[in-house]
C-alpha cells in the first residue's frame, strides 16, 4: 500500500485546517449547486488509507465522525451524542437512528471496526500514529450504543484524534474498495458520479440528520448538489469563479489579487507553506547536522518567505498553524541559523564538501499542485545554494510524484513539500519511529531530544503538555531536521454562498445565497 503525505490545499491532517466564516448576507436559496475547484486529482477516497489534502477535502463531505470540533475549538457532537476521557481510553455513545449512505443502519460494532481497522499496524494506515496509536482497540455495546477505545500509547489528545476519525460502514470495511470510490458513507453527500481529472460529483442526503451539535436538517439554503471542479491552474479557477462557474475556490497565488481587488468574500487559514525537510536517510547529504544547518544559513529566510507568499506571509512559530492552537510560543525562530552566507561556505568546506574540489549536490523537491509562487521560491533557493558552492537539481513533482518520492524511492535531499498540523501529536510519525514502507518518517529523522519529549508530553491531557511540545518542536528546529520558515494565509474565495472552515470546509454549513 501507497502511503500518501497531507499536502497544502486547505486540509489538516486531522482538525480544523483554518478557522473562520464568510461574511456573505443576502436570503437564502434552495435546490442550488455548490460548485468548488481543487487543484489535483483525489484519487482513491478511502479515509483510512490516505492523507492527502484533497481526497480528505472530499472525504469530508461523504464520511461522518464522532465529534466535530468548531472553529472556536469547541468540540461538539457528530455521529456520537456523548464522549468522556483521558490519555489512555476513552468512550463515545452513538446518537439513534443514524444510517449508511445505502440506508442500512451504523452499529457500535462498525464503528469499533474502523478504529481497530487503522490500529492494527497489519493494516499499514497512515493515520496510525497520526490520529490513532498503533495497537489502540475498540469495543462495541449494542445495547448502549457505546465504543469504548483503549489507547496503544499514551494520547494527550485522544478525544480528539479518534472522535474525527472518518466513519466508514460495515460494507466498505469488507470491501475497500467501495471506499476508495467514496461509497459507504456516513456523512452529509453521497458519490453520484466520478469523472477523474475532470470533476465528482455528490448529492445530499435527504435523511442526514446528525450535523454538528443540533444542527437540524429542515434548514433553507442547503445545496442539493456539491461538484467538485479538478483544475489545477489557479488563473482559469479564478476566472471560472468570477464568471460564477464556481461557489468556491482557494487560490493560493497572486492571481487572488484580482479577487481581493472585486472585493470578493473569502475566508482565510494559515499553512506553513514554507517548511523544509531534509532526507536523513544513510550516505546522503541530509544525515550530516553540519550540511544541513550550512544550507540553511545560506538562505535569507524572510526573503525566500516573502518570494513564497507574494509578501503576504508571516514568519513560522511553530508546526501547528491551526487556529485555536493548542500550545503558544514561538518554537522556531530563535532555533535558526543567522543568515550568513560566508559562513554557510565555510560550514561546508569543514564537512568536507568544496565547490572546487568536492562539491555538494542537492536534489531540491518542489510540489508543483501549491500555486506557482513555489517555482519561483525554488529557483531562488537554488540560486542561493549555488553561490556557496552547491550543485542544486530542481525536482518538480505532482501529488503523485512527491507521494512516490517520499515514501517509495527516496530519491530526494530536501524537500519543500509543508504539512498542515491542527495537534502537535500529529506531527510525530513524521518526525520520528519507522521509515517507508514501514512508516511515515519520511525524512528518516531521528532526534533523541524530540523523542523524549513527544513522549512525556503525550502522557498530559490537552494543553497541560504544552512545555514539552514546545520543547519538541525546538528540537527539530534547532538541529535542522524538519522546520517550517514562513507561515502562508491562503484565502478561500466564494461567491453566491456562504460557510464555515473547521477541517476544510465544512458542509454542513454551507448556505446557498439568492444573488
Amino acid at each position: 500500500m501507497k502511503r500518501t503525505i497531507a499536502l497544502l490545499a486547505g486540509i489538516t491532517l486531522v482538525a480544523g485546517c483554518g478557522s473562520g466564516s464568510t461574511t456573505s448576507g443576502g436570503a437564502l436559496a434552495d435546490g442550488r449547486t455548490f460548485t468548488l475547484s481543487v487543484g489535483a486529482d483525489p484519487g482513491s477516497l478511502d479515509p483510512a488509507l490516505t492523507v492527502l489534502s484533497v481526497a480528505r477535502s472530499v472525504g469530508r463531505f461523504l464520511y461522518g465522525r464522532l465529534v466535530e470540533r468548531t472553529s472556536s475549538g469547541e468540540v461538539v457532537s457528530g455521529l456520537a451524542e456523548k464522549w468522556e476521557g483521558d490519555v489512555s481510553k476513552a468512550t463515545f455513545t452513538l446518537r439513534s437512528g443514524i444510517t449508511c449512505a445505502d440506508g442500512a443502519p451504523l452499529t457500535a460494532a462498525d464503528v469499533a471496526a474502523n478504529i481497530n481497522f487503522v490500529g492494527d499496524p497489519q493494516n499499514k494506515s497512515p493515520l496510525a500514529g497520526l490520529q490513532v496509536a498503533p495497537g489502540t482497540k475498540a469495543t462495541a455495546d449494542e445495547a448502549t450504543r457505546t465504543v469504548t477505545v483503549t489507547s496503544g500509547a499514551p494520547d494527550a489528545f485522544l478525544l480528539t484524534n479518534v472522535g474525527t476519525l472518518p466513519i466508514v460502514c460495515a460494507k466498505g470495511m469488507a470491501d475497500r474498495s467501495l471506499l476508495a470510490k467514496g461509497e459507504q458513507g456516513t456523512g452529509m453527500f453521497t458519490i453520484s458520479e466520478i469523472v477523474p481529472n475532470d470533476h465528482y460529483t455528490l448529492e445530499r442526503r435527504k435523511d442526514f440528520t446528525w450535523g454538528p451539535g443540533d444542527w437540524q436538517k429542515d434548514q433553507q439554503g442547503l445545496p442539493d448538489k456539491v461538484v467538485v471542479r479538478v483544475i489545477p491552474n489557479e488563473t482559469t479557477a479564478v476566472n471560472l469563479l468570477l464568471s460564477g462557474q464556481l461557489t468556491a475556490a482557494t487560490i493560493a497565488g497572486p492571481d487572488q489579487e484580482r479577487l481581493l481587488a472585486q472585493k470578493v468574500d473569502h475566508v482565510d487559514y494559515a499553512t506553513p507553506l514554507g517548511m523544509f525537510t531534509f532526507n536523513h536517510a544513510q550516505s546522503l547529504p541530509g544525515s550530516d547536522p553540519a550540511v544541513r544547518k550550512a544550507l540553511l544559513q545560506a538562505l535569507d529566510l524572510a526573503q525566500v518567505g516573502k518570494v513564497l507568499t507574494s509578501g503576504k506571509g508571516r514568519p513560522s512559530q511553530s508546526f501547528v498553524t491551526v487556529d485555536p492552537r493548542p500550545c503558544t510560543g514561538d518554537n522556531v525562530t530563535a532555533n535558526l541559523p543567522k543568515h550568513d552566507k560566508a559562513a554557510a561556505e565555510n560550514a561546508l568546506k569543514a564537512a568536507g564538501w568544496s565547490k572546487d574540489t568536492k562539491p555538494l549536490t542537492i536534489r531540491l523537491l518542489q510540489p508543483t499542485v501549491l500555486g506557482p509562487t513555489l517555482t519561483a521560491t525554488a529557483e531562488l533557493i537554488q540560486k542561493a545554494w549555488q553561490e556557496i558552492g552547491v550543485q542544486v537539481t530542481i525536482q518538480p513533482v505532482d501529488a503523485a510524484g512527491l507521494n512516490q518520492a517520499l515514501f517509495s524511492t527516496g530519491a530526494w535531499d530536501v524537500s519543500m513539500a509543508p504539512v498542515t498540523l491542527a495537534l502537535p501529536s500529529q506531527l510525530v510519525p513524521f518526525a520520528s519511529g519507522p521509515v517507508p514502507p514501514q512508516g511515515a518518517n519520511y525524512g528518516h529523522v531521528s532526534n533523541s531530544e524530540y523523542e523524549e519529549q513527544a513522549k512525556q508530553a503525550a502522557t498530559k491531557a490537552g494543553n497541560t503538555g504544552c512545555e514539552n511540545w514546545n520543547r519538541a518542536e525546538a528540537a527539530l528546529v534547532r538541529n535542522a531536521d524538519i522546520l517550517p520558515y514562513f507561515d502562508s494565509l491562503v484565502p478561500t474565495f466564494v461567491k453566491g454562498a456562504r460557510f464555515t472552515m473547521a477541517d476544510g470546509i465544512d458542509p454542513t454549513s454551507i448556505r446557498m445565497l439568492a444573488s
